[in-house]
């Protein structure tokens, strides 16, 4: 499952967790998201160790300026509650779970 994270839910469903949680920095017109959104969601599948988010830069701003998010999509791990990895851009699945 993806959970749709907001600046509202954000400390509860991301720095909260108990679990590594990876969070996906996408917008809708970004075709690079769109081809990283089946990667996403399988990693979601199958993963039930961790949790995966997504944030739309476009709606929650402020999110993507508190975690300098130049480029799109830029996917971050974060392990108890801290920044534990990065990557920006479009990645395969393999290297979305070398991130964890």
């Amino acid at each position: 499952m993806v959970t749709t994270v907001t600046k509202d839910n954000f400390d509860k469903e991301i720095l909260n967790a108990e679990e590594t949680v990876i969070v996906d920095f996408w917008a809708a017109w970004c075709m690079p998201c769109k081809m990283l959104t089946p990667i996403i969601d399988a990693v979601a599948e199958e993963r039930k160790d961790i949790k995966v988010c997504k944030i739309n830069i476009d709606e929650e701003q402020e999110l993507a300026i508190r975690f300098g998010v130049m480029s799109i999509p830029t996917l971050i791990v974060f392990k108890d509650g801290e920044v534990a990895n990065k990557s920006v851009g479009l990645i395969s699945k393999d290297d979305v779970l070398a991130l964890l």
